[in-house]
């Protein structure tokens, strides 16, 4: 499945209710940084390939193979989602105040985007280490489809 970079940014915006444009590139990033950190470079590859150019660097362009459980990758994620700029009048401004919770629905979010986007196989060695992120993959509704 072919796929712009503003369609990915696009569904992330609706999926978390970013106010901003901005906002959900930040959670993308924290996200798919985050995971990029967690898996070898091949699996980073390999997850990265069906997606657009702009997105895929965000797990491609970090040091691969770290080893910490989920506790620890939702603590990186809100760390990052969290971050405040140098240079706070940016056109984008600060980030959201976001809390563990939110941190958690976003990757989730996120995570199920990718298991759209991503042939089947390609994040199971993912999903065997962090199921809990899974929670809205192949879910009868998501929370962004209620309403």
């Amino acid at each position: 499945m072919s796929t712009s970079d503003t369609d990915v940014v696009g569904d992330v915006q609706h999926r978390t209710e970013a106010g901003r444009w901005a906002e959900a590139v930040r959670t993308i990033r924290a996200v798919l940084e985050t995971l990029g950190e967690r898996v070898e470079e091949g699996g980073a590859t390999d997850i990265a390939s069906p997606l657009p150019m702009e997105i895929d660097r965000y797990l491609l362009d970090v040091d691969h193979g770290h080893t910490y459980g989920y506790d620890g990758f939702v603590d990186r994620v809100l760390e990052r989602l969290n971050y405040e700029d140098l240079d706070l009048d940016t056109s984008y401004g600060r980030p959201s105040a976001i809390d563990r919770a939110e941190a958690v629905y976003r990757i989730k979010a996120v995570v199920e985007l990718l298991s759209e986007r991503v042939p089947e196989g390609e994040l199971a060695h993912v999903e065997e280490q962090f199921a809990d992120m899974f929670e809205f993959v192949d879910a009868e509704t998501t929370p962004w489809e209620e309403a």
